[in-house]
């Protein structure tokens, strides 16, 4: 039995970015580059008009210019400008290369083709210049970037449709158990709901990550091997949930040995999820965690989340960890580490009631896990605590 730091330690090491893929830019929210982009344009393209007015080629000192020309959004007409002259512009439009100066409409007073400034006026104002944002050959994005809606915008203003990114994990969860029916169902004595698959699958999306396939299998040993096997050869990481303790009727343990899967750990000193497994066989990861529901989850934020991150490009981050201070004081019987479903309010934090690896009621009310490390054994009120915020 190792320790939680121990452990997280291992999975850092053991596990690495998927390799790349190329991928339209559009749909490519939340992926990272694999590798970094220059830009094969300058942004803007040419000298752009900042806003709905007239282009000058000013000179000091005067106030009225002769309007000769007007230029479009998406014009190519490049009108010349002699001293005092001016074209009607909009926003988005080519900035003659003889103007010096853009005036907002609102600062003119329009008679026939004359203009008149009610306001001093700048050289340069309102020209967004050609290359001004970025110029031909300079790095766009760097590779590790995570791709949001402004870096998807800026890549297709760039002209780039497709980029290279690294791959999004293919995940497959299997539940295990022969208790287990699926809701919507009649509850027979001795039954109970499967919820580990709908709520895994939940705390999938929530960080951006999909299972690809969700498998139930039965307590017998030939068809959870096959399970396993089938799953692996088309997921990077097969989470499992259920069969990995040391009763008769446990046999996932037993099949990834079988499999070949090489054991990274097996067993963390922590409470809940002491029997939690993680392994490999060649760059697929297995997980398989504890079936009592709560345990399962707070497994999976503390660790699985932080190799889908890994896996993802990401780096090895899972929740956000900070320090605040405890409401109650709180007694740790054992010598396990703890995860305590708490809930952060007013700058404080709290745990809550209902801490059993079963339960998932007070689960449901909470927004964090309060760490009580394996060597603490005492947490006196007020003082500062780690918390795992989701």
């Amino acid at each position: 039995m190792i320790t939680v730091e121990r452990a997280l330690e291992i999975l850092k090491t053991e596990t690495s970015p998927l390799r790349g893929e190329w991928k339209a830019v559009a749909a490519s929210r939340g992926r990272v580059l694999a590798e970094s982009i220059l830009s094969p344009i300058d942004m803007p393209s040419f000298n752009q008009s900042a806003m709905d007015g007239y282009a000058l080629n000013a000179v000091e000192g005067k106030d009225n210019y002769s309007v000769i020309n007007e230029v479009a959004a998406g014009s190519d007409e490049e009108p010349e400008l002699q001293p005092g002259e001016a074209v009607r512009v909009f926003t988005g439009a080519m900035v003659p290369a003889t103007a010096n100066v853009v005036v907002q409409q609102e600062w003119v007073e329009r008679s026939g083709n004359v203009i008149r400034l009610t306001h001093e006026i700048q050289l340069g104002q309102h020209i967004r210049l050609q290359g001004g944002q970025i110029k031909t050959g300079e790095l766009a994005l760097e590779a590790g970037v995570v791709l949001n809606p402004a870096a998807i915008g800026f890549l297709a203003g760039l002209g780039i449709t497709q980029a290279h990114v690294i791959k999004e994990p293919k995940i497959s969860l299997i539940t295990t158990g022969n208790e287990l029916i699926e809701p919507g169902n009649e509850l027979n004595r001795g039954q109970i709901y499967e919820s580990n698959s709908a709520m895994l699958c939940a705390a999938l999306e929530a960080y951006h990550f999909n299972a690809h396939t969700v498998a139930k299998v039965r307590d017998d040993y030939a068809l959870t091997k096959k399970a396993i096997e089938t799953e692996l050869e088309k997921a990077d990481l097969v989470i499992l949930t259920g069969g990995i303790s040391v009763g008769d009727y446990d046999f996932v343990g037993k099949a990834l040995g079988e499999i070949g899967v090489r054991e990274l750990f097996y067993k963390v000193n922590q409470k809940p999820g002491k029997p939690l497994y993680f392994g490999t066989l060649g760059d697929k990861i297995v997980a398989a965690l504890p079936g009592n529901p709560a345990a399962a989850l707070t497994c999976f934020y503390r660790y699985v989340l932080p190799v889908l991150n890994q896996m993802a490009g990401k780096g090895f981050t899972g929740l956000e960890e900070i320090e605040l201070p405890i409401r109650e004081a709180y007694f740790k019987k054992g010598e396990r580490a703890e995860f305590l479903k708490a809930k952060i309010k007013a700058g404080c934090v709290s745990q809550l009631g209902s801490q059993s690896s079963a339960m998932l009621n007070s689960f449901a009310q909470a927004n964090a896990l309060i760490y009580i490390p394996a060597d603490r054994g005492q947490i006196n009120k007020d003082e500062r605590v780690q918390v795992l915020k989701f």
